[in-house]
């Protein structure tokens, strides 16, 4: 009797480890998983402007300053806005020409953009990046194609 408690405690030991060692792999799995689905594509995809840098000529393209952006964003209690001035390349003089002439579509959308973002939003540097992404994505639909080529942030006032 006393050697079926010992292999029971034996048992019950062993039984601990092969637990453990499952949640453990479990654990590993999961990081790994989660590693792959949000870090490592966010960083892949951080900066896709640089591939429509292939087909732009660069002695065409122009820069575009807009006036500046002041912001509400969105905060439960209203009491954080973004300050923002922006310069948009563009590859073209037809494209500069759109972007100026499509003032109040490219205003429209700029603002509903912030307009939705969170202090939270906007904290990181890579969070910015992906601003300047959405910014641009943004642009392209106004215009029609694939003629804004970066967003470059000149003034950013986030309180």
């Amino acid at each position: 009797m006393i050697e079926e408690g010992k292999d029971q405690n034996k048992k019950s030991g062993k039984m601990k480890w092969v637990i453990m060692l499952l949640v453990l792999l479990l654990l590993a799995g999961g990081g790994y998983f989660a590693y792959t689905t949000y870090f490592q594509n966010s960083t892949e995809t951080a900066d896709p402007q640089d591939v429509q840098l292939e087909d732009i000529d660069p002695a065409d393209s122009q820069v575009v300053t807009l006036p500046s952006f002041l912001v509400n964003l969105s905060d439960p209690l209203g009491r954080r806005y973004i300050k923002l001035t922006l310069d948009v390349e563009v590859a073209s003089s037809d494209a500069a020409q759109v972007l100026e002439t499509s003032s109040a579509k490219v205003r429209d959308a700029v603002i509903l953009l912030l307009s939705s973002k969170s202090y939270a939003d906007l904290a990181s540097l890579e969070s910015k990046i992906l601003l300047k992404n959405e910014l641009v994505t943004r642009l392209n639909q106004i215009i029609g194609s694939s003629k804004v080529v970066r967003v470059y942030f000149t003034e950013l006032v986030i309180q």
